[in-house]
């Protein structure tokens, strides 16, 4: 006998692994999406590398899954499950990446014409939720350590004079929007910022993309949410288990519309949630709250037993927290590596690092590389990284200054006059020109309803 809604089994699996698991042992005739019907129409190409059953597993809206957009069932109960384990007193899952969530976090706090204070070298997504939704932008240009050519975080006193100027001038702020930690695993003090917003009734977002296993190891930075952040959204893809596209957003406090978020949410996520994303997202958590406090012990152990055999070869340079000393602290999952003084660029040294050690890491930057450590990663392939550079240091004939390096003493772009909001940018007719071309000209729209004009100092 065949039901909608069967009864599952306590098989001590997440709700949404253990919803999956029964209705797959249905056996049943689908009659529903998607196209491949549970895998019996899969693609041997594809099957052949990943086998079938991730597609047995990739169901549609049927009425035993729950529905995304107003879940009550088994994806509320893994919701309210990840709540619990975070600490927020409301959790969504998504879908659409952490993109979707900091664009419903944005649109649910604000309405055309608000301004929202974030750092100018924010995530994209940040950008487009200003296109979305009206909100005028009030950059801010984080710290910015030369010899590294890396930017740093936003302290709380460039919140504050932000939060004064619009003051002065009369402007209605919706959002003051962080990124913390950085993708070099930099970390504002969220703790006096989220002080210096709710003492205006000002709701702070923090983009945590990079930092979904923080508040879960004593050697690890306190969580956005621990230091009274009010929306925070995780790429739980990143550092945690889950699948890649997913995501969650948190809500602590009452200073924003819960029901808001929701209705944005149902504007910005597809109708047609991949169940494997959301089973994905729920066993991570299940995995995470097994054992929160350790199992990020042996990460945290290999990251700083690299670090330390790193910085004693010479001509290598190893990212610390003393380089950024006006923050609060580091990620000390993140291991950047600094080649500047072997001559090597970042991208050269990767090439290298690549061919000859078949080493991959997450980020190349002019002047370094940034390797990315989690419970996954294995002392083997820790070793081979500081193998590899220290070979790679070996055979460099000398170590001397990279040529052509321009010391300006301030961030890149720090001097950009903005024209147009981004959802006037966005719509504004437009036309591609040389990045030459583009210094000190004006590009007239040919309607002469708008102008479009770039200065640069």
């Amino acid at each position: 006998m065949f039901d909608n809604t069967p009864e599952l089994e306590e098989s001590g699996l997440p709700p949404l692994v253990s919803a999956l698991k029964a209705i797959v042992e249905q056996n049943a005739a689908s009659f529903h999406f998607p196209g491949h019907n549970r895998g019996h129409a899969a693609p041997s190409s594809f099957t052949q590398l990943i086998g079938i059953k991730p597609y047995a597993h990739d169901m549609g809206c049927i009425p035993a899954l729950d529905t995304l957009f107003n879940p009550q069932g088994r994806i509320l109960e893994a919701q309210k499950e990840a709540a619990k384990l975070f600490g927020s007193s409301q959790t969504w899952f998504l879908v659409g990446g952490t993109t979707c969530g900091i664009q419903a976090a944005i649109m649910a706090t604000c309405s055309p014409g608000d301004y929202l204070i974030l750092p100018r070298n924010c995530h994209l997504s940040a950008i487009s939720s200003m296109v979305l939704c009206g909100a005028v932008a009030k950059y801010i240009v984080p710290d910015y350590k030369n010899d590294w050519d890396l930017p740093g975080g936003i302290t709380p006193l460039q919140v504050l004079n932000a939060i004064k100027e619009l003051e002065l001038e009369g402007k209605k702020l919706g959002a003051v929007f962080i990124t913390s930690p950085t993708y070099h695993g930099i970390c504002s003090n969220l703790r006096e910022i989220s002080k210096l917003c709710h003492s205006r009734k000002i709701p702070l977002i923090v983009d945590e993309a990079h930092g979904a296993h923080l508040g879960f190891n004593s050697e690890l930075p306190r969580s956005a949410l621990q230091q009274g952040a009010d929306l925070a959204v995780q790429s739980t893809h990143k550092v945690l288990s889950s699948l890649s596209q997913s995501s969650i957003l948190h809500v602590s406090g009452d200073i924003v519309d819960k029901d808001k978020i929701s209705r944005c949410l149902q504007t910005l996520q597809p109708t047609s949630p991949s169940f494997l994303l959301l089973a994905s997202l729920d066993a991570a958590r299940a995995q995470l709250s097994e054992s929160p406090d350790v199992i990020f012990n042996q990460a945290v152990e290999l990251a700083n037993e690299a670090k330390s055999f790193l910085k004693r070869i010479p001509g290598i340079s190893v990212l610390e927290h003393s380089s950024f000393p006006n923050f609060l602290a580091m990620d000390p999952l993140r291991l950047t590596v600094g080649f500047w003084e072997l001559g090597l660029s970042g991208y050269e040294a990767d090439r290298i690092l690549l061919r000859d050690f078949g080493i991959v890491c997450e980020l190349i930057g002019n002047k370094s590389i940034t390797y990315v450590l989690t419970h996954g990663t294995c002392r083997e392939h820790v070793e081979r990284i500081v193998l590899g550079i220290k070979h790679l240091a070996a055979t460099c004939s000398s170590i001397q200054q990279p040529k052509d390096i321009v010391l300006t003493g301030h961030a890149p772009f720090n001097d950009i006059i903005m024209k147009l909001i981004p959802r006037d940018a966005f719509f504004a007719s437009k036309r591609k020109v040389a990045k030459k071309e583009s210094i000190n000209k004006q590009i007239k729209n040919l309607k002469q309803k708008s102008k479009v004009k770039f200065s640069y100092k």
